[in-house]
């Protein structure tokens, strides 16, 4: 049987609470990661609690505050993913926390199952503020892109690891094509991925393709989908005219992000132009 690949969002109405999308794992048909997005409306709480997952809760646009313990902060603001850097909260797992939105805002609500026990693995939360996340211009010409890392290897969490890319009009992104389904240290890691996607503007869209030896699939992608990407290559390229903004949420066999270019494309990484001089599409 063939396993969904795309998942849509839904729209939540403008002054209202609810999930845009929520892809458990068994949605998924893996184990490892839980994607949702959260719309709340002014004044609007969330309460959570997950016993064996670790979360971060990235903000998409808005200001909200969210507590745990003994311990409050605000998140924000942000315009939206095009306007700034990230804000984001990580939460290990079995912390109950309460979010409270400060203005209508939307949540990336990022989640990994844990490999041991919350006592075993002694993990804190962490506010991760613009200035703390991470910053790089990959490729060169049309292949260029923006990298900006907020939860990488080195990050204390078990196995969450987190980024945003953002890709100008006309671009190709994630490429020479790439996979990590196989754990073979140091060449490669096997890690689950969520591509979860947004747009300046409301007409825009992209491609991915996502190959192996098994298949080869091609997805026509728009604001709010989600791509999951289980194992295989996956390159991105977004339409002429259209700057495209990615959310990866990644974990697996370990925290690392080794990958393994396609061989019939691997030579690119060695000679690439000049970047893009329309980088970066998002400064701090």
């Amino acid at each position: 049987m063939t396993r969904t690949l795309l998942y849509r969002s839904r729209p939540v109405r403008a002054g209202r609470s609810g999930a845009a999308i929520d892809l458990t794992p068994r949605a998924l048909g893996w184990s490892r990661i839980h994607f949702a997005v959260r719309q709340l409306a002014p004044g609007g709480e969330w309460r959570g609690y997950a016993p064996r997952e670790e979360r971060c809760l990235l903000l998409l646009r808005g200001a909200f505050a969210i507590s745990w313990q003994r311990r409050s902060v605000h998140v924000g603001p942000r315009d939206d993913v095009f306007g700034g850097y990230p804000h984001a909260v990580y939460l290990p797992a079995g912390v109950r926390f309460r979010v409270v939105a400060e203005t209508s805002c939307e949540i990336a609500d990022c989640r990994a199952a844990i490999t041991k026990s919350p006592a075993a693995l002694r993990l804190q939360p962490v506010v991760i503020r613009p200035e703390d996340c991470g910053y790089e211009i990959r490729g060169g010409a049309n292949a260029t892109r923006q990298i900006v890392d907020i939860m990488p290897p080195g990050f204390p969490a078990d196995r969450l690891m987190i980024c945003e890319v953002f890709t100008p009009g006309g671009n190709w992104s994630s490429y020479p094509p790439h996979k990590h389904d196989v754990d073979d240290p140091p060449r490669e890691a096997d890690l689950d991925e969520i591509y979860y996607y947004r747009y300046r503007e409301p007409d825009a869209y992209g491609f991915q393709r996502l190959y192996s030896d098994r298949r080869d699939e091609t997805l026509r992608v728009s604001h709010g989908d989600v791509v999951a990407v289980r194992d295989g290559y996956h390159p991105f390229v977004t339409a002429y005219g259209y700057d495209a903004y990615y959310l990866n949420v990644l974990a697996g066999s370990r925290r690392s992000m080794a990958a393994s270019d396609d061989p019939r494309y691997a030579q690119l990484r060695r000679e690439w132009p000049p970047p893009d001089p329309r980088l970066p599409l998002v400064r701090r």
